[in-house]
């Protein structure tokens, strides 16, 4: 099993992970990561604004974010566009070929562990992870937050997802999201201090996976700040509505008021 398509072509407008191979006067040729090809960047491609030395915007052995303008499989060519590429679309294209680069290491891992070839791994455990989560890497790092339960869920073997599990555990550093909120409650009956603890307790006591955290702090009667850590902001902003729900609708059965702001 390998990240590299050697027999597929790159589509139309896909970005690419490249390394420059050679700079030429009129153009740059790169060696495509995620192909078994090459390809060629004119000049006219590298900037907006004229170009005098192509050496100050690219360096041999660079790695580089390419867009691909045209594809002639016939002539075995592939033209690209460095100018054409934003910012914020190098920066995410960058993250996940490393984070496919980790994950491709981190089969090779369990394949060497369990004494099989990396393509079996692949195909009783990759390929499954990344239809179920999109990418293989977002597969792992969801086990190496919430456990084996994780990938057993998605029907992969138990001996692949416990030491799949193991690896990512070890190999994946998990990056907590957090978000904040305010809770306004209030209830004016005797015991109203303790049915506003008691819809608070429900807040905290949602069902959240594992590593997701709910923490609740007064800041000064009625409100009460309500921070929410998570593996991911989607999975955050849920808690945080469920959590702010939960506390709601506890404290309008309390014959209470109650409203959230984010923030």
């Amino acid at each position: 099993m390998s990240f590299l398509r050697k027999d597929e072509w790159p589509e139309l407008g896909e970005l690419l992970v490249a390394s420059v191979v050679q700079i030429t006067n009129y153009g740059v040729y790169v060696k495509l990561d995620e192909y078994e090809k090459e390809g060629f960047l004119h000049i006219s491609e590298i900037s907006s604004s004229w170009v005098r030395n192509i050496r100050d915007y690219v360096h041999e052995g660079e790695k580089v974010v390419l867009k691909v303008l045209r594809v002639d499989p016939e002539k075995k060519q592939i033209d690209l566009s460095l100018r054409r590429v934003t910012r914020s679309e190098r920066r995410e294209k960058m993250l996940l070929w490393k984070q496919a680069k980790k994950a491709e290491s981190l089969l090779r891992s369990v394949s060497q562990k369990l004494g099989i070839p990396v393509e079996q791994v692949y195909e009783k455990a990759g390929a499954p992870l990344e239809q179920a989560f999109g990418t293989l890497y977002e597969g792992l790092e969801k086990a190496a937050r919430e456990g084996v339960d994780a990938l057993l869920e998605k029907g992969i073997p138990k001996d692949l997802a416990e030491t799949l599990t193991e690896v990512a555990k070890d190999k994946i550093r998990i990056s907590m999201v957090k978000t904040k909120g305010m809770l306004n409650i209030s209830c004016t009956q005797p015991d109203g201090v303790l049915r506003i603890k008691e819809a608070l307790k429900k807040a905290q006591n949602i069902n959240v996976a594992r590593g997701a955290k709910i923490e609740i702090y007064t800041v000064s009667p009625p409100k009460y700040r309500i921070e929410v850590s998570a593996g991911d902001r989607k999975e955050a902003n849920d808690i945080m509505k469920r959590a702010a729900d939960a506390a709601i609708e506890g404290i309008l059965k309390a014959r209470g008021q109650g409203t959230f702001e984010r923030g």
